[in-house]
């Protein structure tokens, strides 16, 4: 940590994890593919809306299932040998898509995929907290979080140069994960600590915060039910075209992801409930405009600023939840609100398929203003009971707290998170 010290150029600081940030470039972007291509692909091959959510439950309880168990892979084997492993088995699972055609082979495969990627997630990302130090925290976590969304929208644009039907759109993004394992396996960084196993306890997490568990879980059953279906909903209103649903999509993640930082330093100098409530009013109403415009040119706005105030919300009611989490707990409230979140996901992706099939693409906003209605309704009625945490305690928004899967080492989270540190 010492040798890091003075090192404030952006060059300095990023150049020694040049080959983290690549590995999750060639990752994310094969992740886009698939993101984009195996709604679609499934759609094509009939598999009903219901089944098609199902493939969002797979692979949002295979997450879970790997926040639980991967850590132990990792203490066996190593940050470097567990990578690649899970790395071949994430690239291997996307052709299975291209040759099986039955759907409990497809829910089984989500389940592996997302199993493996929180597992190299968490790899990755504890490396990056290893590495990172109070000095260069900011652009060590925001240059990861930028080329996160930057490449998700570059892999959704892949898929469109490909008929979704055919196996070469998944045969791209199998190439492009199975490239993530050359950089990190030719590294010459050191790797980090061990990772330190996490209790799971959501009844502690519930009563350090309900409003802020039980919006995490509702805002996974809303994430969920976009990042599943939203790629069959806008290719039917864009009369089948993958290009279409590929800008749709890409609109509504740069939407959020141009939001995120603004959002998160808002609701430092308020009270997060009255920000969380005020951005679920706005995700609720900016549906229904995405309903009326549907199929038009005006459609991507819709979806831009709809991105912008429905996939901020998680990182809002997670760090209400770190405002009266004990500094020694963070790294287990971090890690359980991500499990809470990913099991919501699992239940709201079939859940809005049921709406699809009943109301058609308009369902998916339906369903969306139902959940953000009922997270409201919660929010508002915690907000009469409990008031909101002493400005001294409240944490500090910062993007390590708010990443995919968090480092194991509470040390490198202090200087942000955890009562009594603004």
């Amino acid at each position: 940590m010492a040798e890091r010290q003075g090192q404030t150029g952006y060059r300095a600081v990023i150049l020694p994890i040049s080959a983290l940030l690549m590995a999750t470039a060639f990752l994310i972007m094969g992740s886009g593919v698939q993101v984009l291509a195996l709604p679609i692909r499934a759609e094509i091959l009939d598999f009903s809306n219901i089944t098609i959510g199902l493939l969002g439950t797979g692979y949002f309880a295979g997450f879970v299932v790997g926040c639980l168990f991967d850590p132990r892979i990792i203490r066996t084997a190593g940050h470097i040998r567990t990578f690649a492993a899970l790395v071949a088995v994430a690239s291997a699972v996307v052709l299975l898509h291209a040759i099986v055609r039955d759907p409990l082979i497809w829910i089984l495969c989500r389940f592996l995929t997302g199993l493996c990627f929180a597992g190299i997630s968490l790899v990755l990302e504890s490396w990056l907290h290893d590495y990172a130090d109070n000095t260069n925290r900011g652009v060590v976590m925001s240059t990861y979080v930028g080329i996160n969304l930057t490449v998700m929208t570059i892999g959704q644009m892949i898929a469109t140069g490909f008929e979704p039907s055919r196996f070469e759109a998944l045969a791209i993004s199998s190439i492009l994960v199975s490239f993530a394992a050359v950089p990190v396996a030719l590294t010459r960084s050191a790797q980090p600590a061990p990772v330190v196993e996490v209790r799971f306890r959501p009844r502690y997490l519930f009563k350090l915060s309900p409003a802020g568990f039980v919006g995490c879980f509702l805002i996974g059953m809303a994430h969920g039910a976009f990042w599943t279906m939203t790629p069959v909903v806008a290719r039917g209103a864009g009369g089948g075209d993958i290009g279409y649903a590929a800008w749709f999509m890409s609109a509504a993640v740069i939407g959020g992801a141009l939001a995120q930082a603004p959002l998160g330093k808002i609701s430092d100098r308020m009270d997060r409930r009255v920000l969380l409530v005020s951005i679920c009013v706005l995700s609720a109403i900016i549906g229904f405009f995405v309903i009326q415009m549907l199929g038009t040119q005006y459609a991507h706005w819709a979806a831009f600023f709809f991105g912008a105030v429905t996939l901020p919300a998680y990182a809002v009611a997670a760090a209400h939840v770190f405002d009266f989490t004990p500094k020694d707990d963070i790294v287990e409230a971090s890690s359980a609100l991500l499990m809470v979140n990913a099991a919501g996901s699992a239940i709201g992706a079939p859940l809005s398929a049921g709406f699809i099939d009943l109301m058609g693409g308009q369902g998916l906003y339906w369903f969306n203003a139902i959940v953000q209605a009922a997270l409201i309704g919660y929010v508002v009625w915690r907000m009469r009971i409990r008031e909101a945490p002493p400005e001294e305690i409240k944490v500090q928004y910062d993007f390590a707290a708010t990443s995919p899967v968090l480092s194991s080492s509470a040390t490198d989270l202090e200087h942000g998170i955890g009562n009594g540190r603004k």
